[in-house]
């Protein structure tokens, strides 16, 4: 086999596998989007729109720490570390 055929053949191998990385690369983003419409459709079952997620999850963040704060204020001091 002479250079150009090496050449060719080696050429013809690596679209082949070129094209199979394209496949698993559109099934991967195939069911990235369809956890996307998951995740999307869970969240607005909850009452939140995905616009407003961010701003639900601080909001939650802080309700969270008032909440501890009020748990940890009904300990005796003593207990308070």
């Amino acid at each position: 086999m002479n250079d150009i055929e090496k050449s060719i053949e080696l050429l013809r191998a690596q679209t082949e596998k070129a094209k199979n990385e394209l496949l698993k690369a559109e099934g991967k983003l195939e069911n990235l989007m369809r956890n996307e419409e998951e995740i999307i459709k869970e969240v607005r079952e909850l009452g939140v729109e995905p616009e407003q997620l961010e701003e639900e999850i601080r909001r939650l963040e802080k309700e969270i720490n008032e909440e501890l704060q009020k748990a940890w204020g009904y300990l005796p001091q003593e207990l308070r570390k």
